[in-house]
């Protein structure tokens, strides 16, 4: 172990011996002491500014407490920690600074011994604090109340706080996309499904391009006596998804940092449950025939389209195919004011079927509801992208819109935002389980059943970001090859999990090699400290397979873990067959 690898340990075990010692001396000490408010620790992995209240805040007095408990802190490469006076808070209290960052050990041990001088009050961190996010998106204050109102909103602010959706991909099975600047930087390839040339109306039915070629028709057709202009529904869905956010225009998107795969199964007159089906297949990542495969497999397909009816045989193959390959299906409940029973695929099973809500939280008037609806969420005057063309596409636009259509695109950028915090990937049933049990209360009672609650973009981020139990076991079980007179890095990434390592944690390794008493085995912390496991004993009769605990109560339990083995000699050779760590 060289010098410097010896020291890094020496100062973390040294750190955790002085708060044990100095958590007894405060707890067992004549006098009452100062209160310890450790709580600022967990905001951050190393502070340097804390708060403190003395009782007799001269200078003198003041900084002799400071230079005292400096000195229950080791020195780091040699120089002793420092402590200076920042300034005089109106409060009374005194802003003080130590000359470099401390971890959360160090912290608290410089806080317990600051406290144990009886003429201090009380002692806490001054936390560094951030902005919560207010997206500077032209029309997000004024229009788009569905994330942030406090009534009928989301709470999406609160959520991009800890993630915007970065690294997932979002299916939208609609009527293509069109060319929008506030969208497209979110957009991956999709495909058109449409099958029929005419329904399609780009005159050879399926193929690569998926942007929205209109789902105009004329007076008599598809149906109806009057005609109707061009939707463009897939562009207003995919930016209540993603649209881009913070860009100082436009709107902003609930999962604004995710991307779409837009996948066109809706034209003129519609959409056939044939094309919706395979989309739906391919979109999860399945194979359809002729089709060349997705290369950004969704992990959650938002469907804003249906119809009357019971669950078809081929819907339920579709959604049951893309859930059993991880993918979330979300689906709006319909537009019918009539029980979804009756709205298909929202009716289908193993899909999350979403009614919509007003502004003050109440069911919207046209929005399907009944025991069959999973959540509500906001789907009355949604601001989005769109465009102006009446039958062709033209300039880009931002318009409201009304639907069950817009309130399911809130819960798929909601689906997104928790697998982006989710370690490992939440299955469908468990992101279900999750989106209801995260709902909020409504505000008034709704006037027809509509789910548990209007989602809560904040608080399912948090469930998704809770820490795993403890006696969580990490595994890296790949064969690294250990090369003579070298060093070889076998890692093991955590996230998900709070706070710090215990003092117990289990580190199991497997190491074969024909000369062991070459190796020097050490376990390196995301910070880069080294914790020995092995130093160079042993013959060629062994290898290394054992477990020891070690005490890892001073890092942090986030970030890369490795086993780290170095060589010192020539001729023998081996390997890592595998390591873990349990904490």
């Amino acid at each position: 172990m060289s010098d410097v690898s010896k020291r890094s340990v020496r100062l973390h075990a040294l750190a955790a011996a002085t708060a044990v010692a100095l958590s007894s001396m405060v707890a067992g000490s004549a006098f009452a002491g100062g209160r310890v408010d450790l709580s600022g620790l967990q905001s951050a992995s190393q502070h340097d500014r804390f708060i403190v209240k003395y009782r007799d805040a001269s200078t003198t007095a003041v900084q002799s407490s400071l230079t005292k408990a400096a000195r229950a802190v080791p020195s780091a490469s040699g120089r002793a920690l420092g402590m200076q006076h920042v300034r005089r808070m109106t409060q009374g209290a005194d802003v003080v600074k130590s000359n470099r960052k401390l971890d959360r050990a160090e912290a608290e041990s410089l806080m317990r011994q600051i406290a144990a001088d009886p003429n201090v009050e009380y002692v806490e961190v001054d936390q560094l604090m951030k902005a919560v996010l207010t997206p500077n998106d032209t029309y997000y204050s004024s229009e788009q109340w569905h994330y942030y109102n406090a009534t009928g909103g989301i709470k999406a602010n609160e959520a991009w706080d800890i993630t915007s959706g970065v690294g997932q991909v979002v299916a939208v099975i609609d009527t293509g996309i069109t060319t929008h600047s506030d969208l497209s930087a979110n957009i991956l390839p999709g495909y058109d499904f449409i099958n029929d040339a005419a329904m399609a109306r780009d005159g050879n039915g399926r193929d690569s391009n998926a942007a929205d070629q209109g789902d105009w028709y004329a007076a008599g057709e598809c149906g109806q006596a009057t005609g109707s202009n061009s939707s463009w529904h897939g562009t207003h869905v995919a930016g209540t998804v993603a649209a881009l956010t913070n860009n100082a225009k436009g709107v902003a998107g609930v999962a604004y940092g995710a991307k779409i795969v837009p996948v066109r199964v809706l034209g003129k007159c519609g959409g056939y449950t044939s094309d919706i089906a395979d989309g739906i297949t391919w979109a999860s990542g399945g194979t359809v025939t002729g089709i060349p495969a997705n290369a950004n497999p969704a992990k959650v397909i938002n469907m804003s389209l249906g119809g009357s009816g019971t669950c078809s045989t081929t819907y339920a193959n579709a959604i049951n195919g893309a859930v059993g390959r991880g993918t979330t299906v979300v689906v709006a409940a319909g537009n019918s004011n009539v029980n979804v029973s009756n709205s298909v695929p929202a009716n289908c099973a193993n899909v999350i079927a979403v009614a919509s809500t007003t502004i003050t939280g109440q069911r919207s008037s046209f929005s399907n509801y009944g025991t069959g609806i999973d959540i509500a969420a906001p789907g009355s005057d949604i601001y989005s992208t769109l465009n102006t063309g009446t039958t062709v596409p033209s300039a880009e636009a931002y318009a409201s819109y009304n639907g069950t259509s817009m309130a399911a695109p809130h819960v798929a950028g909601v689906v997104a935002l928790v697998q982006a915090r989710a370690n490992p990937d939440k299955t469908p049933a468990e992101m279900e389980t999750l989106i209801k049990n995260t709902a909020r209360a409504f505000p008034v009672t709704p006037t027809q059943t509509i789910g548990p609650g209007i989602l809560n973009a904040k608080a399912a981020v948090d469930a998704a970001t809770t820490a795993p139990p403890a006696g969580q076991t990490y595994t890296n079980s790949a064969d690294y090859t250990i090369n003579d007179n070298a060093t070889v890095d076998s890692p093991i990434t955590v996230s998900g999990r709070t706070g710090n390592a215990p003092t117990n944690a289990s580190v199991s390794v497997d190491i074969r090699h024909t000369y062991i008493g070459d190796l020097k085995v050490d376990l390196v912390a995301p910070d880069g400290s080294l914790y020995n496991i092995h130093n160079r004993t042993g013959t060629s009769t062994d290898n290394i397979i054992k477990t020891v605990t070690l005490n890892l109560s001073t890092e942090l339990l986030n970030g890369t873990w490795k086993l780290r083995v170095n060589d010192n000699a020539n001729a023998d050779t081996g390997y890592i067959n595998s390591w873990s760590v349990t904490f």
